[in-house]
């Protein structure tokens, strides 16, 4: 996945395809299913998809409908890929960085339990590694004061040992970073120079709960590298198009936007 951080959303209306086609296609575990606009006429299918690889589906139906050329392509992909590696627990290896002394927020949770008074603990899968969790030595304490500042050479410290891990991406979830997130910055930024992919927790999820907020950075963190490969590759062959991701919102964003997020 690339370091740099991903574009900024224009919220221009696309270059190219406008005049040309138009495709929107979802892809799922089962059947991939297209809508395709084209000179005036609206046609849709439904084919069998190739879950070991999504994008083959998409680009042998693509070529089923447009034939030779290249023309003019506009496409709008949605997709269960990122919930799909969440589901099979296939998401990428990945290293969690918080406030020194809360490493255990993750894996403590919120003391739901099924049976209360089960002698013998329920078995719970964890996203990260308890080897690969960080403490950094920061502090932000309501209602918003920066206690201790984050210095860049503990951030780069700990860029270089969530890199040495073998993570493949960092989530980065302090204390009270919803109220002020310049400590969350900083260990962003040493982590970008590092080149590794980061999930943010004051950018993702300004909220207040620190569970819910580390649960949730943690989760996009997993998948981030699934993601970034998939829309890379995906990107790539399918040549000039221009490629949008759906988004939850009904929305729409660029394929190099979304494998930052």
């Amino acid at each position: 996945m690339p370091s740099q951080r991903p574009p900024a959303a224009s919220g221009r209306p696309p270059r190219r395809g406008v005049g040309g086609v138009r495709v929107g296609v979802d892809t799922g575990g089962t059947f991939t299913d297209f809508v395709i606009w084209k000179s005036g006429r609206l046609r849709t299918k439904k084919i069998l998809s190739t879950p070991d690889d999504p994008s083959r589906t998409i680009l042998a139906g693509l070529a089923e409908f447009l034939g030779p050329g290249r023309p003019s392509l506009f496409v709008i992909h949605g997709t269960t890929v990122a919930t799909n590696a969440l589901l099979e627990r296939k998401g990428g290896r990945i290293g969690l960085i918080t406030t020194a002394g809360f490493e255990d927020v993750l894996f403590i949770g919120r003391q739901n339990r099924r049976d209360l008074y089960r002698l013998q603990p329920e078995g719970r899968f964890f996203l990260v590694d308890r080897c690969r969790v960080f403490g950094a030595r920061e502090r932000t304490v309501p209602p918003g004061r920066v206690e201790v500042r984050l210095t860049r050479a503990e951030a780069r410290r700990i860029a270089r040992e969530v890199r040495a891990s073998g993570a493949e991406a960092a989530a980065v979830c302090f204390l009270h970073s919803y109220l002020d997130p310049a400590n969350e910055a900083v260990m962003a930024e040493e982590l970008r120079r590092a080149g590794l992919p980061a999930s943010v927790s004051s950018r993702l999820l300004p909220e207040h709960r620190e569970y819910e907020r580390m649960t949730a950075t943690a989760v996009n963190a997993y998948l981030m590298p699934v993601m970034g490969r998939y829309l890379a590759e995906l990107d790539r062959r399918l040549g000039g198009a221009e490629l949008r991701i759906m988004q939850s919102n009904e929305g729409y964003i660029s394929a190099a936007r979304a494998r930052f997020i």
